[in-house]
């Protein structure tokens, strides 16, 4: 199986038992949680000022759906990037380091996800309220775009090269 192959080539590479890799592989994830964290609760704290602000009552229905997509969004991008954190709690001291660290690698990838959409919602509603819907149109377009082809369509690409280097 393709675990244990990873399994084989980390013990003659590296010395590392599946438990050490585990360890590993936990606290690489643990880091990129750290970075995605800090910016995605920064990005909400932001938000969450915006219906406070005087001009908000004067924005258009169409704009002010714009936030609360983006604020959701947002909402929804804190809860799966610290999800993590929630599982690690209930499974602590349960042996399932292996479940850990598979469920945390799917939350944070679906946090990717959608931390890449309310970044292009949050930009296609500044883009619309200081040049007009069309500016907002192109500016979510482009960010989604953007947001693709760096987050996967760049990996996609480094994973389909020649296979002739070893797996890390």
């Amino acid at each position: 199986t393709a675990g244990a192959d990873h399994d084989t080539w980390n013990w003659h590479a590296r010395a590392e038992t599946p438990t050490q890799r585990l360890d590993r592989n936990w606290a690489h994830l643990l880091q990129e949680l750290r970075v995605l964290q800090t910016g995605t609760q920064i990005l909400a704290g932001f938000l969450m000022t915006l219906p406070f602000q005087a001009r908000f009552p004067e924005l258009s229905d169409y704009v002010r759906g714009l936030f609360l997509v983006a604020i959701s969004l947002a909402f929804v991008t804190t809860v799966l990037l610290v999800g993590p954190v929630s599982v690690h709690r209930a499974l602590f001291r349960q042996h399932r380091k292996q479940d850990l660290v598979h469920v945390s690698h799917v939350l944070a990838q679906c946090g990717l996800f959608t931390l890449g959409l309310t970044m292009a919602v949050a930009i296609m509603l500044i883009f619309t309220v200081v040049l007009g819907n069309t500016a907002g149109y192109a500016a979510g377009a482009v960010a989604v775009l953007l947001f693709g082809a760096v987050w996967w369509g760049l990996p996609a690409w480094i994973r389909r090269s020649p296979a002739d280097r070893a797996p890390h």
